[in-house]
């Protein structure tokens, strides 16, 4: 038996109403000349190296953001930017 000052915690009704059903999502969209900047920022720093010039996480990071940010720009762009990047590496580590 339920207090009448405690709601049913197992209640399934409709809440939508709580957060306004007429308010959209914000949406987050970076401008593509900050992902190019920062993009253009990490691999100068790849070519300007002789071995890997950052530690295993940041390597690690690198792998990880880089082809998510190139997604942020034009597709060819962007691909050509992570082909550029992944010789890089590969560069970097056969050194």
């Amino acid at each position: 038996m339920t207090s009448p000052r405690q709601p049913d915690l197992f209640q399934t009704g409709d809440q939508s109403e709580l957060f306004g059903e007429d308010t959209p999502t914000p949406e987050y969209r970076p401008d593509p000349d900050s992902v190019r900047v920062e993009l253009y920022k990490i691999l100068a720093e790849a070519r300007a190296a002789q071995k890997l010039p950052w530690e295993p996480r940041t390597v690690l990071l690198y792998r990880t953001i880089f082809p998510q940010m190139t997604n942020w720009l034009p597709d060819e762009e962007g691909a050509q930017l992570r082909f550029e990047f992944e010789a890089e590496i590969k560069r970097l580590e056969a050194a």
